[in-house]
């Protein structure tokens, strides 16, 4: 079947099943195209929680699925390809990260989206790349372990006088982009705005002229003056900004920027999640009641 074709056959199901898609920002066009909502993973959130649908497609990677899960247990939540991943969450274990409890009694634990629903489970509050400060600073702890993401959160405490210990976690598609680069792209576009994702390294985040959420990129890029943009995140954005803003310019910060588990996704794998009700992503419900305080605070802090 062309694309075209699947998509049809996906508007047919989702009507048929009470189904809804929620995309990632990352994955690619087509997908997108067929999704009721495309955002980061703060908005994918609040979307899978205030969603009517009795369905929700992820076309994302694991612990995305996870997480609606744990905020919508009563909704049937499928994740076309099951071994779509995210490198940085399996970085952090439970046996590891009870380990530094253990050594930090004191210390409140923070743990970034991108982790399993069983770390999330033994965290006491969530945070995305959205709202990571505003956590930090919300919590009365004076100390803080940060986990899975250094950058994420060297970012963050930049920002409160808090002791944070960070957690040797990174993402891939972020490390790839290098300040070399983004120097010489800034000699190339003098008059670019350089947009930075926090997930980004320290040196490459202190060329930034913004740092901000994939979201808040893809807002910053509407509202501002500038005509040229270099892009400090997935590549897929670039594409989405160059379609959006035809009168804009906007350049990837690194080729290498590239996200090889959000591009399992595809409209197939989505037609045949539709198709065969597969597969599922349920989380223990011992593990999803604890899970979900954490990410309860964060959407609390967050405003739903």
């Amino acid at each position: 079947m062309e694309n075209w074709q699947i998509a049809e056959e996906i508007k047919k199901l989702k009507k048929e099943r009470n189904a809804i898609v929620l995309s990632h920002f990352y994955t690619r066009r087509e997908v997108q195209e067929v999704a009721d909502f495309v955002g980061d993973s703060l908005s994918l959130c609040k979307a899978a929680v205030n969603s009517k649908a009795e369905v929700i497609v992820f076309a994302g990677v694991h612990f995305m699925a996870e997480s609606a899960s744990i905020i919508s247990p009563e909704k049937l939540v499928l994740l076309p390809v099951p071994d779509a991943g995210c490198p940085m969450a399996d970085m952090v274990t439970v046996k590891s990260l009870r380990e530094a409890k253990e050594k930090n009694p004191e210390a409140a634990v923070i743990c970034y989206v991108n982790s399993s629903a069983a770390v999330k489970a033994e965290s006491d509050i969530c945070c995305t790349s959205a709202n990571a400060i505003n956590v930090v600073n919300s919590i009365e702890n004076r100390e803080i372990i940060f986990i899975p993401d250094k950058n994420l959160g060297a970012f963050a405490s930049l920002h409160t006088d808090k002791k944070i210990h960070f957690w040797p976690g990174f993402c891939h598609v972020h490390e790839n982009i290098r300040d070399e680069d983004v120097k010489e792209l800034k000699k190339m576009h003098p008059d670019a705005e350089f947009l930075a994702h926090p997930e980004c390294r320290p040196e490459v985040l202190s060329l930034a002229d913004r740092i901000l959420s994939t979201s808040g990129i893809v807002k910053e890029a509407e509202r501002s003056d500038s005509k040229e943009f270099i892009i400090g995140t997935e590549k897929e954005i670039v594409q989405n900004l160059n379609r959006k803003y035809p009168d804009k310019k906007f350049y990837p910060a690194s080729e290498k920027a590239f996200c090889y588990n959000m591009k399992k996704i595809t409209l197939e794998s989505i037609l045949n999640s539709l198709q065969n009700m597969e597969y599922e992503v349920h989380v223990p419900e011992h593990i999803r009641m604890k899970a979900k305080k954490a990410l309860d605070r964060m959407l609390e802090i967050s405003g739903n």
